[in-house]
């Protein structure tokens, strides 16, 4: 019993390490993702660009410019100020006073007068309603019938299948929002069109995106598990299990999807930050009010403050993601170690 715990106690130790020493390695990575970002921006607009915007006069005078400038923060220089000294070169900055707050998840006010923080809690929730469905029944869908594919394997009716999956890749996604929205919802009137509604009523306006995603995407990632689960039916591992006896479904079900969960949490781990972040063409499309069209109507509108906090927010998922991709590789791989 005391090894036992002794033994788990190491590899709680070792893996706390591991998650400490990935937190620290993430800094400068966020660090060069909010400074391209930065650079990106500020190569497009200056921040004289951004008060005409922002004000939306025609007529906008230089101390109209001077003043939103001043209100906003922007007044600074970018990366160096040779008005002060000391520290104050670089913390009096423009890039300094609206990066570092971002590592305390504080994402300020957006150039309009917005609080960032508010309406990332109000928009997650129609953008994971939206994403998680979505998520969950594609995946399930995408292995079902991939493993349906391989079991077909040589027949007619896989080669059909095959056919099917490269014509579903080459629709463009566009075309399956269009004909959802004008025959599944504008002629049948099974789905709103648009909108959404908070509670348990958003199941309606959610329905129809999710469909319309898990058939868009079915061609490709039926595709990719394919291609992962034919290269595992041809290890010797597969030809013992049938050699016992065991049925196509068991071997398939029980033996290839356990040893192939490594490849297939490499690709899931790529989806996270879209579930939190929410779908872009989506929630434009559908009128959803979640943060993938928060972030479409800011770059519309040139909003700095939130591209760079949506954009940062993003990487901080990516890194978690990858972090819980390799934690979950040991639970489904023992001979994955953390070092």
């Amino acid at each position: 019993m005391l090894a036992f715990l002794l033994l788990n106690l190491d590899k709680i130790t070792k893996m706390w390490t591991y998650i400490l020493r990935r937190a620290l390695y993430s800094i400068p990575i966020l660090l060069g993702v909010n400074l391209i970002t930065f650079l990106l921006f500020f190569m497009v607009n200056t921040p004289d660009d951004m008060a005409r915007i922002q004000l939306g006069a025609k007529h906008v005078t230089q101390a109209d410019i001077h003043t939103w400038k001043e209100e906003k923060g922007y007044n600074k220089p970018l990366f160096v100020n040779t008005d002060q000294s000391g520290a104050a070169i670089l913390t009096d900055t423009i890039f300094y006073q609206k990066s570092i707050p971002l590592f305390q998840l504080d994402f300020g006010h957006s150039d309009s007068g917005r609080n960032i923080n508010k309406d990332i809690n109000e928009r997650m929730w129609p953008s994971l309603a939206l994403a998680i469905p979505s998520f969950i029944i594609a995946l399930i869908t995408n292995i079902v019938f991939a493993m349906w594919m391989v079991m077909l394997l040589g027949t007619k009716l896989e080669r059909m299948s095959l056919i099917f999956t490269v014509a579903l890749m080459s629709i463009s996604g566009l075309f399956y929002i269009i004909i959802g929205q004008k025959i599944v919802a504008g002629m049948w009137h099974w789905f709103p069109v648009s909108g959404y509604q908070d509670g348990f009523e958003s199941w309606r306006f959610v329905m129809l995106p999710v469909l319309i995603g898990v058939v868009a995407g079915l061609g490709a990632g039926v595709r990719w598990y394919r291609s992962i689960f034919l290269e595992e039916i041809n290890k010797p591992y597969v030809n013992t299990a049938r050699a016992k006896g065991l049925s196509e479904q068991q071997v398939l079900f029980k033996h290839v999807l356990k040893n192939a969960m490594i490849p297939i949490l490499t690709g899931v781990v790529v989806v996270i930050p879209s579930l939190f972040m929410g779908s872009l063409i989506m929630e434009s499309f559908f009128s959803i009010p979640g943060l993938g069209s928060y972030t479409i109507d800011a770059i519309n509108s040139q909003d700095f403050a939130i591209v760079r906090a949506m954009v940062f927010l993003g990487s901080i998922l990516y890194i978690v993601g990858l972090l819980l991709t390799d934690i979950s590789y040991t639970w489904v791989d023992p001979r994955v170690k953390f070092k």
